[in-house]
C-alpha cells in the first residue's frame, strides 16, 4: 500500500442557507485516504455522505476547511479548475450506470475521450475492457448487457482517464448479491494497483468487506473502523 495520502481533507465544512436557518450538511469533517485503499463512507439518508462525495469528486465548493487531491488544494479553485482536477484524477462509478444504451460498450468508453479532444487509443480500450472482464463483447450495445457488465462498462468508462481515485456511488446497489460481490472484488484488483476506490454505500453487508469504514451522521464522522472482514 503506497503511504502517501491521495486525499486529505482538513475540518471540511457545506454549509447552506435555507430561509433564515443554516443547514450544516458537513460540519467539520477530518479525512485521509492512502493510495491503494479501498474505503467505504456509510451513514443514513442526510448524514452528509451525498455532500463530501460531490466534495471530493470537485462537483462542488467546500464553505470552509481544506481538501487536497494529490498536491492540489482544490479548495480555493474555481469552477474551471475543478473541472480540470476532475478530469485529470477522478473516475466515477453510479448506481444507475448512466451509460449511453444504444452505443456499443467500446463507444462508451471512447465517449469521454472525445469530450476533452484527446485521441482514443485501441490498444488502451482493449486493454481496459479486458482488465474489467468484458473482452469480447466491446461491440456489443449497451442495451443488450447484463446488470453486472453494465456495471464492468460504467468501472471501465472511469478509468478511460487514468484516475488516481475511482468515486462509487452504492455501484452495486441495482445488483444481485452474487453479482455485487463479484464488482467489489474487481474494485479491489483495482485498488491493488494502486487506485483509491472510495464507496458510498446504505449496505453495511458490502462496507464490512472494504478496508476502512468511515460513519456519517449529521454531517460529522462519528467513527473510523478497519474492518476485519476485508480479504
Amino acid at each position: 500500500m503506497q503511504d502517501k495520502a491521495i486525499l486529505e481533507a482538513k475540518n471540511l465544512k457545506k454549509y447552506y442557507h435555507r430561509g433564515s436557518e443554516i443547514v450544516k450538511a458537513l460540519d467539520g469533517v477530518d479525512l485521509k485516504i492512502k493510495g491503494s485503499e479501498i474505503v467505504s463512507i456509510v451513514g443514513p439518508s442526510g448524514s452528509g455522505k451525498t455532500t463530501l462525495m460531490n466534495l471530493i469528486g470537485c462537483l462542488d465548493k467546500a464553505t470552509a476547511g481544506s481538501l487536497k487531491i494529490g498536491d492540489n488544494d482544490v479548495t480555493p479553485l474555481e469552477e474551471n479548475d475543478l473541472i480540470k482536477i476532475r478530469r485529470e484524477n477522478i473516475g466515477f462509478v453510479f448506481q444507475r450506470f448512466y451509460l449511453i444504451p444504444t452505443l456499443t460498450v467500446r463507444e462508451n468508453l471512447e465517449l469521454p475521450l472525445v469530450f476533452v479532444k484527446k485521441s482514443i487509443s485501441t490498444k488502451k480500450i482493449f486493454d481496459i475492457l479486458k482488465e474489467v472482464g468484458l473482452k469480447d463483447k466491446e461491440e456489443i450495445q449497451v442495451k443488450y448487457l447484463s446488470g453486472g457488465d453494465k456495471q464492468r462498462t460504467g468501472i471501465a468508462r472511469a478509468l478511460v482517464n487514468n484516475p488516481k481515485i475511482i468515486i462509487a456511488d452504492e455501484p452495486t446497489g441495482k445488483l444481485e448479491r452474487k453479482v455485487g460481490a463479484q464488482i467489489l472484488k474487481l474494485f479491489k484488483i483495482l485498488s491493488g494497483k494502486g487506485l483509491a476506490v472510495i464507496i458510498a454505500t446504505h449496505d453495511l453487508e458490502l462496507a464490512r468487506t472494504t478496508q476502512k469504514i468511515i460513519h456519517l451522521q449529521d454531517g460529522k464522522i462519528i467513527s473510523k473502523e478497519q474492518s476485519n472482514l476485508y480479504y
